[in-house]
């Protein structure tokens, strides 16, 4: 029984469902929650029609203090009016920025578990170099055409390992130093060969680039992660 397989076309369209998925269900708690806090919220004109009630059950009110009084009252339920208005404003423009924070949030979100996957893959798969040119008299190394400035000591520990590859060799430390230093490797320290590995590394700069373009291979030694027909000279 053939086991199933999922292409990356499949994998984009799930992500895709589960972004689109994740943003309506966002509008929709966002949407009910705004929903049932305006139905909650107290009528704008419910003082002014608690103040005309006054009016009406007390029409023998009539001294001047009396009717001062009630149109106090009267000014207080235009003024609570005016600001519970406001409140429904502030309240729908906060509501407002909270949905688009989630949204941003959750493509945030998604877009991190998406590359963090990707390094993944590319960390499991190597790098994929279409050409190496490793040029000594200027001491640079062109990796898919971008130039990387390199010492002369990276040099010629960049191409010791490039020869070994077009051999299909693995280099341990001692066979680098040896290699460099024109003696033979037992003579040397594997240390020395693992101290210019590790200057390479630095010299080259980007971290991730570095560690998949000159692997290490547990207890074998050095290789570089490319195909022997992209590698150049000069």
């Amino acid at each position: 029984m053939r086991a199933p397989t999922t292409s990356p076309s499949d994998s984009l369209r799930a992500g895709n469902r589960v972004v689109a998925g994740g943003i309506a269900a966002i509008v929709l708690i966002l949407l009910a929650a705004a929903v049932f806090l305006f139905i909650n919220l107290p009528d704008a004109n419910a003082f002014n029609a608690r103040v005309e009630q006054i009016f009406v059950e007390n029409d023998g009110l009539t001294t001047g203090a009396e009717i001062k009084l009630l149109e106090i009252l009267a000014q207080s339920g235009t003024a609570f009016s005016d600001v519970l208005s406001s409140y429904r404003v502030v309240i729908f423009v906060l509501l407002v920025f909270a949905t688009a924070l989630m949204i941003a949030a959750l493509v945030f979100l998604v877009t991190i578990v998406a590359l963090n996957r990707r390094i993944s893959a590319i960390q499991r798969s190597g790098i994929q170099v279409s050409s190496l040119l490793i040029s000594r008299e200027t001491n640079a190394v062109y990796i898919n055409d971008l130039e990387f400035k390199l010492t002369e000591a990276a040099i010629e520990t960049l191409s010791v390992l490039a020869e070994a590859r077009m051999d299909d060799d693995v280099m341990t430390g001692a066979q680098i130093e040896g290699v460099i230093s024109g003696r033979d490797s037992s003579d040397c320290e594997e240390a020395a060969g693992a101290t210019r590995v590790k200057r390479l590394r630095d010299a080259l700069g980007n971290q991730l680039v570095s560690e998949l373009l000159v692997k290490t291979i547990a207890r074998r030694g050095y290789v570089l992660a490319v195909g022997k027909d992209v590698i150049r000279m000069m």
